[in-house]
């Protein structure tokens, strides 16, 4: 007797539940894009005890006809991919045909639906048909899922507490919310709003609705385009970071995926204006052609592989520097705002984003190409390279206290002076051309041997950065040249740190990384120290050369260099004024 069988439709869709359905939010995540996919441009999601109970979903979209809805809970039955060749120009969020089934297989199922006639009632448990009537509904779809995992327990113990399925749903919900700005969501969960959104079509005014005005009032736009791929979308300024990288937020053709390549390219940009340990608040809309793009390698279809992915990273990099470049950074020290405040601000913010269209005039498009007969844009960070900043004096032996018409500034005299020190020596190890001096008491160094065959084999290294080293008995070198930007009175320090940054990154070594990690390592040695006194003179240089960096609003760890507070600011501190 044969031992292979043809598994039921029924287990088949369990199995298929274990892949496509997780947890609440994904059973969300599933109808919630069938939604999309049918045009509804209002949806809401109800959830009871964090979908763990129930989740209904309501839309205003197509809705489907009688013997569509009963045949979309058939496993493989699509109405958005039907020939082979689809499979490479898929532009919609859903197209295998399992998530229905799937989700039908391990639940109770109450779905109404219409297309604009009469409408259609259907009724599954367990994946079996219950009831299948007509029904009166308006157009578009109504569907509860109840009693998730009831007929697989060994499924049921696996969902998490209600509190972190309510976040992973939220969080959901709200990257689709960017992704769809022109669509109204609505989150409940027991009758309370979670999360709603206006649909307006602003992508501004949405990251505001869902994060606030906090981080909305410190987002920067982002444009840019090549060939292959149109980036839009809104990053943070530096003072505004997160200890994880929830928020960095990548939505290719309308579909939320996580991609590394992409999250990495986010964070290299931030390079120096940031801590590595915190992470950049960015919504980023990537459109593209579908053959580009392959999204059918998850069940999830939020991992994705993306062709010409390099020159992607490159775009992004370049826009998010530029736009960090051309921004006045300074953090303002602001005092929270009175209840009033917050009310006129909230007014004021919703006036200025119903005035500013998303999409400027097509002569005004941000444009990094080559332009001809348009006048250049205004480098905005040129008005802090003609700052004038007048010193008062110094607070604990750290803080350089200065002043203008503007206000107040405290500025980290060892990360002031870092960031100066880093882009000098950084500049120093790109040149072509280095300067160079001879010792007049070559400086002996000796090593171990694998530290001398390090060297050795990494010579040219050295060579071309300015140095003349040769060797000098067993596992012994000698310098006897070094170039002129090492720091007086630190060259022999400085040469033997350079040397060790060569032997740890002998197997990993990139030239561009290895000068920006001796830029820093220097920066941070030869900087003046905290709790440190220094002179008058000594900081009107800081002050001076801080202005002229290209970065100055940070040093090269990331961390702030500067702080303003605004004379606004300090009046309502002391309450000069009340308003």
């Amino acid at each position: 007797m044969s031992k292979i069988k043809i598994m039921s439709e029924n287990l088949a869709n369990k199995i298929a539940a274990g892949e496509v359905v997780e947890k609440c939010a994904s059973v969300v995540k599933e109808l919630v894009e069938n939604s999309i996919d049918a045009n509804a441009d209002e949806i809401k999601i109800e959830l009871l005890d964090a979908g763990i109970k129930s989740i209904k979903i309501t839309d205003n979209g197509n809705g489907m006809d009688p013997d569509d809805a009963k045949l979309a809970f058939s496993r493989h039955a699509t109405s958005k991919l039907l020939h082979e060749d689809d499979l490479f120009f898929i532009d919609t969020l859903g197209f295998r045909g399992e998530a229905l089934p799937s989700i039908a297989s391990v639940s109770k199922v109450d779905m109404k639906t219409s297309t604009g006639q009469i409408g259609t009632h259907i009724q599954i448990e367990g994946g079996h048909l219950i009831l299948n009537e007509p029904c009166a509904t308006n157009k578009g779809t109504t569907i509860e899922v109840s009693a998730l995992f009831f007929n697989t327990p060994a499924r049921l113990k696996y969902l998490k507490s209600e509190s972190t399925e309510l976040a992973n749903t939220t969080s959901f919900i709200e990257r689709l919310s960017l992704s769809y700005p022109k669509i109204r969501f609505t989150l409940t969960n027991n009758d309370r709003i979670i999360l709603k959104t206006s649909g307006s079509g602003d992508l501004l005014k949405t990251i505001h609705e869902l994060f606030g005005l906090n981080i909305s009032s410190n987002m920067l736009e982002i444009k840019n385009s090549n060939d292959d791929f149109d980036i839009y979308g809104y990053i943070c300024k530096p003072q505004i970071l997160k200890s994880n990288k929830n928020h960095m937020i990548t939505i290719v053709n309308g579909r939320v995926i996580k991609n590394n390549d992409i999250n990495k390219a986010i964070n290299d940009a931030y390079y120096t204006y940031k801590p590595d340990i915190k992470y950049p608040v960015v919504v980023v809309l990537i459109n593209t052609d579908p053959t580009l793009i392959d999204v059918n390698i998850h069940p999830t279809k939020q991992d994705i592989k993306i062709s010409k992915i390099s020159e992607l990273s490159l775009l992004l990099i370049n826009i998010i520097k530029d736009v960090l470049y051309k921004n006045l950074l300074i953090p303002n020290i602001e005092i929270a705002p009175t209840t009033n405040e917050v009310k006129s601000e909230f007014v004021e913010q919703f006036i200025k984003n119903e005035q500013t269209p998303l999409v400027k005039d097509e002569q005004t498009v941000f444009d990094l190409g080559v332009k001809e007969n348009v006048e250049e844009p205004v480098v905005i960070n040129q008005q802090l390279k003609t700052l004038k900043l007048y010193p008062v004096g110094l607070a604990l032996g750290t803080y350089i206290i200065a002043q203008n018409d503007e206000g107040v500034y405290l500025i980290d005299q060892h990360a002031a002076q870092e960031r100066i020190n880093y882009e000098k020596y950084l500049k120093a190890l790109i040149e072509e051309k280095t300067s160079t001096t001879s010792l007049l008491f070559p400086i002996s160094i000796e090593l171990s041997a694998t530290d001398f065959i390090t060297i050795k084999e990494n010579m040219p290294v050295l060579t071309n950065m300015g140095f003349k080293i040769e060797e000098f008995g067993v596992n012994t070198i000698i310098v006897k040249q070094h170039p002129t930007w090492l720091k007086k009175g630190y060259e022999e320090e400085q040469i033997r740190k350079i040397i060790d940054l060569v032997i740890i990154n002998k197997n990993k070594f990139s030239r561009v990384k290895f000068n920006e990690h001796i830029a820093i390592t220097l920066a941070c040695k030869t900087s003046i120290k905290g709790n440190t006194n220094i002179s008058k003179e000594s900081i009107e240089e800081i002050l001076d050369k801080l202005v002229l960096c290209d970065n100055p609003y940070n040093c090269p760890h990331g961390r702030p260099t500067i702080i303003k507070f605004s004379i606004y600011e300090l009046e309502r501190m002391f309450k000069r004024v009340m308003n």
